[in-house]
């Protein structure tokens, strides 16, 4: 009689636990593309050439070049070599998170970076021009951490 009962309260256990573990949600992949706090995604890249993108982004409170960011400065670089008349500005973002100043300061750095590995592969200081708008200018308006992650860059406008 007690194996009986023992062997009751076991599956009423393991009957309970399957139909818990049956109704837990399981988490929604939403095609994010982000490596750590990063975005790696096209959602919000515009070209300067073919193949050549025109931003770079950056983790959380942060400045310093991803490989994927530094690929993408070399072939800006490159593109910039073969159209020597052309002149850029680098625009510094930064998210939403964090004072006014602290973004400013943040995203002109960002800027500076990007300038700076550009001038290592030869092109003059003088063509660069930054300029930081901190959190001013967010290309996602959401508060959530794609948004984010997007709004984390430095992007390379063209001028004449």
């Amino acid at each position: 009689m007690k194996f009986n009962k023992k062997i009751n309260n076991i599956l009423i256990i393991l009957i309970s636990t399957l139909f818990l573990s049956a109704c837990s949600t399981a988490k929604k992949t939403t095609g994010v593309s982000t490596s750590g706090d990063v975005y790696t995604g096209t959602d919000t890249v515009q070209y300067l050439a073919s193949g050549v993108k025109d931003r770079v982004f950056f983790a959380t409170n942060n400045s310093a070049l991803t490989t994927a960011s530094r690929d993408t400065l070399r072939k800006q670089a490159d593109y910039l070599r073969k159209n020597k008349k052309l002149n850029v500005v680098l625009e510094g973002h930064a998210d939403e998170r964090g004072t006014r100043e602290y973004n400013l300061a943040l995203a002109e750095k960002r800027a500076n970076v990007a300038k700076d590995y550009m001038m290592t592969y030869g092109i003059s200081g003088k063509r660069i021009s930054v300029i930081s708008y901190g959190k001013e200018k967010p290309v996602n308006s959401a508060s959530t951490p794609l948004a984010w992650s997007q709004n984390r860059r430095s992007v390379t406008v063209k001028t004449k």
